[in-house]
C-alpha cells in the first residue's frame, strides 16, 4: 500500500471549523477525543474523516446544549474506522441483508458519456423506462442499456427531471464546477443557521447529570429518504423524544427498519384537514420540526418554517434538500447515489483507481456518505439552534443539503492511495435488538459519551405503530 502522506484535513480541523461557524462555545472541544485515519475504507476521498466528523459534531452539540441545561460537560470520543462503519448504513433482518437498490438502479452508457438511474421507488423506475419506449411490466435492465445509447447524457437527464424523475448524467469535477448549479452550490455555507422569528428563551427543563442531553426536547421528524431518517435517528440516541411522520399513501424503503430505532412512528395524511389539524396539534408542542420532502412541497400544505414560527415561536426548523436552496436546479429532487454522478465524485473517484483493461470506468464512494454525513450534520445544526434559542431567543431555521455536504467532502482533500485501501468487516460494531420488523442487527452509535451513553430506548417499529400523539 502507497505510504504517500494524505493531503486531507484533519477530522479535528473539520469539526472544529464545523463548530467556529455555528458558533458554539470553543471549551467545548476540549472534551473530544479522535482516534483513527483515512483511509479506513477504500476510497480516493476522505470518507472517513467525513463521517468521525459530523458525528462528533452532532454528539458534541447535544452534549452542549445538555450543558446550557445544567449539566457538567461531558466526554465524547469517536474511533474513525467505528463512524466510517456506521455511516455504511448496514443491517440485517431476521438473518437477512436487504438488496436496497432496485435492479433497473445504477449507471448506464449513453452515446456521449453515463447516466446514472435511481429506479428504488416504483413511479421513479416505470417512469425512466417509459421515457426510454420500454413497458415497465416486461422491460429488462439490458434493453434499457440499449435504449440509453441512443440518448446523449445531459439530454436524458434533462427529460428525466422535466418528468419529475430522478437521473442525473455523470460530470467531472470540472463540468460540475462550470455549470449554473455547480457554480450556486459552491456559493452556499456548508449549512446555514438563520433566525425567522422572535421569540423568548423556551424553557427546556434543567437536567439531572444521569439524563443524557437531548432529554425532553420534542422532535417531530417528517423525512423519508436517508439522511433525514438518520439525523432523526440520532437526536433519538442522545434522548430526544421523536415522533416519524409518514403518509399512510408514500413508500417507504427497507433502511426504515434501521433509521427508526429509538422512534415513535405515526401516520397523518396532509392531504385531509383532519391530518392537518393533527400535525399542528404535535407542532403546538415540539421543540424540533425536521424535514426532507422535495423544496416547497410542506409549504404547499401550509407548513413553512415561516408558518410553523408564527404558530409555535421558539421552534427550530431543519429543511433538508438536494441540491441547495439557489440555483436552476434548487426545486430538483435527488438521492446521494445521483448527487455523488452528478458533482463529480464517480469520475474523480474512477480515474484515481486508473484504467481497467484500458479504460477508466466511473466508481461510487464505498457508502451513501452524503446522505449519511448530511444526516448527521442535520442533528448537529438542530442541537446548535436550539442551544442559540435557549440563549438569544427566536425562532430559527436550518438548511442544509447533500450538493453542499459533497461541496464539503471535496474540501476535505484527498487521500492517495487511498482506493488500496481494503474494505474492513464490521462484525465487531454490530448490535441486536428486536423491533417491530423483526431480530434487527445494526451498527451501534460510534459517538460514545462519557456519562451518558448514546442509545435507545424504542424498538425500531413499522410506519403507523404509534398514534399522533406525544409520549
Amino acid at each position: 500500500m502507497t505510504t504517500t502522506p494524505s493531503t486531507a484535513l484533519p477530522a479535528r480541523q473539520a469539526l472544529g471549523d464545523l463548530w467556529t461557524q455555528a458558533g458554539l462555545p470553543a471549551e467545548a472541544l476540549a472534551q473530544l477525543t479522535l482516534t483513527g485515519a483515512d483511509p479506513v475504507f477504500p476510497s480516493s476521498f476522505a470518507v472517513g474523516a467525513a463521517a468521525q466528523s459530523s458525528i462528533a459534531a452532532g454528539a458534541l452539540a447535544a452534549c452542549e446544549l445538555g450543558h446550557a441545561r445544567g449539566t457538567p460537560r461531558q466526554g465524547v470520543a469517536v474511533d474513525m474506522l467505528h463512524a466510517a462503519m456506521e455511516t455504511t448504513g448496514w443491517f440485517s433482518l431476521d438473518g437477512r441483508v436487504p438488496d436496497l437498490w432496485d435492479a433497473f438502479s445504477g449507471l448506464y452508457r449513453c452515446a456521449d458519456g453515463h447516466v446514472r438511474i435511481h429506479a428504488n421507488f416504483r413511479h421513479h423506475r416505470d417512469g425512466a423506462l417509459r421515457l426510454l419506449g420500454l413497458d415497465p411490466d416486461t422491460a429488462t435492465r439490458e434493453q434499457a442499456q440499449a435504449a440509453l445509447l441512443g440518448w446523449r447524457a445531459m439530454e436524458f437527464e434533462d427529460a428525466a427531471a422535466q418528468r419529475g424523475l430522478v437521473a442525473t448524467a455523470l460530470r467531472s469535477f470540472a463540468q460540475w464546477d462550470a455549470s449554473p448549479q455547480g457554480r450556486a452550490v459552491a456559493a452556499l455555507p456548508l449549512f446555514r443557521i438563520d433566525r425567522i422569528g422572535d421569540a423568548p428563551p423556551r424553557a427546556l427543563a434543567q437536567l439531572e447529570p444521569e439524563q443524557r442531553p437531548l432529554s425532553g426536547v420534542r422532535v417531530l421528524d417528517l423525512t423519508r429518504i436517508l439522511a433525514g431518517p438518520v439525523a432523526g435517528r440520532a437526536l433519538a440516541l442522545y434522548g430526544a423524544d421523536v415522533l416519524l411522520v409518514n403518509s399512510p399513501h408514500l413508500p417507504n424503503i427497507e433502511a426504515i427498519a434501521d433509521t427508526s430505532r429509538g422512534k415513535r412512528s405515526t401516520h397523518i395524511d396532509l392531504k385531509t384537514a383532519e391530518g392537518a389539524q393533527a400535525l399542528w396539534g404535535l407542532v403546538d408542542e415540539a421543540h424540533l420540526f425536521v424535514q426532507g420532502y422535495r423544496p416547497g412541497g410542506l409549504a404547499a400544505l401550509g407548513f413553512s418554517p415561516e408558518a410553523l414560527a408564527r404558530r409555535r415561536p421558539g421552534i427550530v426548523c431543519v429543511s433538508l434538500s438536494a441540491y441547495g436552496t439557489d440555483g436552476p436546479w434548487a426545486q430538483r429532487r435527488g438521492f446521494d447515489s445521483l448527487v455523488q454522478t452528478a458533482m463529480g465524485f464517480n469520475a474523480a473517484e474512477g480515474e484515481a483507481a486508473g484504467p481497467v483493461d484500458g479504460a477508466v470506468s466511473p466508481r461510487a464512494l464505498p457508502m451513501q456518505i452524503l446522505d449519511q454525513a448530511t444526516g448527521h450534520l442535520m442533528a448537529f445544526g438542530a442541537a446548535a439552534a436550539l442551544w442559540r434559542q435557549r440563549r438569544e431567543g427566536g425562532s430559527w431555521h436550518v438548511q442544509l443539503s447533500l450538493a453542499q455536504t459533497g461541496q464539503w467532502l471535496r474540501g476535505l482533500g484527498r487521500v492517495p492511495g487511498g482506493l488500496a485501501q481494503p474494505r474492513p468487516e464490521g462484525h465487531a460494531f454490530v448490535e441486536l435488538s428486536h423491533s417491530g420488523f423483526g431480530e434487527l442487527r445494526a451498527v451501534r452509535p460510534s459517538a460514545q459519551l462519557a456519562r451518558t451513553p448514546a442509545g435507545t430506548d424504542r424498538p425500531s417499529m413499522p410506519p403507523g405503530s404509534h398514534p399522533p400523539a406525544w409520549s
